[in-house]
């Protein structure tokens, strides 16, 4: 068990991570590694990563929230599809070779960016319909292969989620709102799970999470601040770090 020194790197990176997840997604690409590098276990990290996540999660899904960028009657309706998938996904670890399917995932998440980036107006402005049958038959089906993935792999969820959201036509603030609350159920959801594991180091995972927190919080507000432009050059930023994260393995 490491010592609390580790908290020395631990703290920062946790800050950071909350700052960049609360903006574009892509946090756990950051603490995933910390908490491993700290000599954690397998089971350790992974309880512990969902112990910091709901705080940095939790405290960006507030602010969105506060100033109206969670379409909430949308999001209610696909936070138990997100769960759903999210369970289902963790079933089917056993069955699929995870090395193979991360590779697969690297590539699409870097054509998503590159989808994202080359077309200028994408997610700059709103044009968010509200709750039509084109917005349902969308975001459900993609809410729940999201939840899948989320339960079993994880990293870049957010950004995935982040991409869904903006091809319904929210600019990407909102879409950065919707896809963080989404986030936010997911990680509960875990977290609940883990705890009863016992498997959580919370002399480590207590401190990170505030700090992730202080991050998300000073994430969301930067991002609502700059608004679309700065969130795009930061989806940008954390395709990048994902798809280093998926393919490095």
């Amino acid at each position: 068990m490491p010592g609390p020194e580790v908290l020395l790197y631990g703290l920062p990176l946790a800050f950071l991570a909350g700052f960049i997840d609360a903006v574009a997604g892509g946090g756990g690409t950051i603490t995933l590694p910390t908490l491993f590098f700290m000599g954690l276990s397998p089971a350790q990290v992974v309880a512990t990563n969902k112990l910091l996540a709901i705080f940095g999660s939790g405290s960006a899904t507030v602010q969105y929230w506060r100033k109206g960028h969670v379409d909430r009657a949308l999001v209610v309706r696909l936070i138990p599809l997100a769960l759903l998938g999210s369970a289902i996904g963790a079933s089917l670890v056993r069955f699929v070779n995870p090395d193979a399917f991360r590779t697969l995932v690297g590539v699409v998440i870097l054509v998503v960016g590159a989808l994202v980036l080359a077309n200028k107006s994408f997610g700059l402005e709103d044009r968010y319909p509200g709750l039509t049958a084109r917005t349902l038959a969308l975001t459900l089906p993609g809410t729940f292969i999201i939840g899948v993935y989320d339960g079993f792999l994880g990293p870049g969820t957010g950004t995935f989620a982040m991409f869904l959201f903006a091809l319904a036509g929210f600019n990407l603030v909102r879409a950065s709102g919707n896809a963080r609350t989404l986030n936010f159920a997911t990680n509960l959801g875990a977290f609940t799970f883990f705890l009863i594991g016992g498997q959580m180091v919370w002399w480590i995972g207590l401190p990170m999470g505030l700090a992730n927190a202080l991050g998300a919080t000073l994430g969301a507000r930067m991002a609502m601040l700059r608004g679309s432009a700065f969130v795009k050059w930061m989806y940008g930023l954390i395709v990048l770090l994902v798809s280093a994260r998926l393919f490095l393995g």
